[in-house]
């Protein structure tokens, strides 16, 4: 399965993310059920993160733990 690069604002810079298609779909579904945008959703998860953690590997725990609790 082929990753889907994505820019996002994030600190008042451009970012690409690449992630899978089902963890884009998994925190699109999760930003509706918040009625926030993506890029909110991606700015709060990325102000949560631990310095050590990549964004990535960050936005795909929460949208893990985003669609188990559904």
């Amino acid at each position: 399965m082929s990753l889907i690069k994505r820019s996002i604002s994030l600190s008042g810079h451009r970012t690409s993310i690449a992630l899978e298609p089902a963890f884009w779909a998994a925190l699109e579904a999760a930003a509706a059920r918040r009625e926030v945008t993506l890029a909110a959703m991606v700015r709060t998860i990325d102000e949560a993160r631990g310095a050590d953690e990549a964004l990535a590997s960050a936005l795909r725990v929460f949208a893990l733990g985003a669609a188990k609790d559904g």
